[in-house]
């Protein structure tokens, strides 16, 4: 890893010297623009939105635009003379318990190395921070920009995670959740089983990316000319949810089957009830709908007999007809 930033933290009278590593990377899948015909990439220019000419990159400078709609341009110097821009400190404001620090507030993460010159003094920082039960909270200056953060242990490695600040935390009442009342106990109870049944430890490995493989396995494909293989749809629950009590015992039921739990098929009461009671009315309807089918069958064959003695008979004075005929014309 390269450092991205060397500096020293400092509590009380003891100073470590650090270099700064970003302790995470983005894996996501990147695309290019490219030309559809040729596949060649997409280039832009920057160009002036007054004069519509190009502008190189040594001309362009930041602005920062007014609420009223004014554009006030920022050179290098004025951003120099900014606060603490370049501050190489890490300085501890305090140590505080981790839990009274909202989850929210938490942004990157960074592993703080120690300079050779330091590694007993990091040791002290990284010890100290353990037995307390502790974090530190610091302030730090990265790219140009003041920031709070705290010092945490992961690893044996001490981590810099910077914080935002409380006003970047948007309120939680600009969410409109409706009538959204509170749930029964019948449904907390059936909830709670739930919660039972997915309970477990975490364990990353069990998670994967798989929109990550599927895209280098579909970039491969189209390197190498092999097959498309499409990925096997997810199974559709058709069974119809008739309540939230009906949802959350089968979701109960599936997670018990995951796991190689038996399960026992509930059939509710009512249904059973109703089965129960139409089985004699359907008994009698069939009992009464067999003997109208005999006569029916039996009447049908009759008329089928008739016809075809009919159909015989019809057949055998055409034939008599013919050969009398014929012996006349003999004759």
């Amino acid at each position: 890893m390269r450092a991205m930033w060397k500096g020293a933290v400092s509590f009380g009278l003891v100073n470590v010297p650090v270099k700064l590593y970003s302790a995470t990377e983005n894996h996501d899948i990147s695309f290019r623009q490219v030309h559809r015909a040729d596949g060649g990439q997409i280039r832009y220019q920057r160009v002036c939105s007054v004069c519509g000419d190009v502008v190189a990159f040594d001309d362009v400078a930041k602005g920062y635009e007014t609420p009223d709609g004014q554009m006030v341009v920022l050179t290098d110097e004025d951003l120099a003379a900014l606060p603490n821009q370049s501050s190489k400190e890490v300085a501890v404001a305090k140590f505080v318990p981790a839990g009274q620090i909202d989850p929210m507030l938490f942004d990157k993460p960074y592993y703080l190395e120690p300079e050779k010159a330091a590694t007993k003094a990091y040791a002290l920082l990284r010890d100290a921070l353990l037995a307390a039960d502790r974090v530190a909270l610091v302030t730090v200056s990265i790219r140009q920009r003041m920031t709070m953060a705290v010092l945490r242990v992961h690893d044996d490695v001490i981590v810099l995670q910077t914080l935002m600040w409380p006003d970047e935390i948007r309120a939680a009442d600009q969410v409109n959740l409706g009538d959204t009342g509170h749930a029964s106990d019948k449904e907390l109870a059936m909830a709670s089983m739930l919660v039972d049944s997915l309970s477990g430890d975490y364990d990353p490995a069990e998670f994967e990316d798989d929109y990550a493989g599927a895209v280098a396995a579909l970039v491969d494909s189209k390197v190498t000319g092999a097959a498309v293989i499409e990925a096997p749809a997810a199974a559709a629950d058709t069974g119809e949810v008739v309540d939230l009590l009906e949802a959350l015992q089968r979701s109960v039921d599936r997670a018990k089957a995951a796991r190689g739990e038996p399960v026992t098929p509930a059939v509710p009461a009512a249904s059973s009830a109703a089965s129960a009671a139409a089985a004699p009315a359907q008994r009698a309807a069939a009992a009464k709908t067999t003997p109208a089918k005999t006569a029916a069958t039996k009447a049908t064959a009759a008329k089928t007999a008739a016809a075809k003695t009919t159909a015989a008979k019809t057949t055998a004075a055409k034939t008599a007809a013919t050969k009398k005929t014929a012996t006349r014309k003999a004759g």
